[in-house]
């Protein structure tokens, strides 16, 4: 009966957007439904890349940002590496 599927389309400006939809499965509760879009939409990256519109970054911010998580992994990588 039903699939999940993504479509590609052009918004008004011709930039290609893509369309993430879960179809119901029959006799499938609508609350396991929206828990397989949350995970859907979580995979693709689209709930991220809407916080990350919401206002304007500047570089020096976002490199400030990268530099910080770049410093938190190899942290992290050196502590899991001592204890093997």
């Amino acid at each position: 009966m039903g699939c999940v599927s993504s479509t590609a389309l052009l918004n008004q400006k011709g930039v290609k957007t893509s369309v993430t939809e879960v179809r119901l499965k029959k006799g499938e509760p609508l609350d396991r439904a929206l828990r397989r879009f949350k995970k859907k939409l979580d995979r693709e990256g689209i709930l991220r890349a809407v916080k990350e519109r919401m206002y304007y970054e500047k570089p020096s911010e976002k490199r400030r940002r990268k530099e910080k998580l770049a410093r938190y992994l190899a942290e992290l990588q050196t502590k899991y590496a001592e204890e093997m």
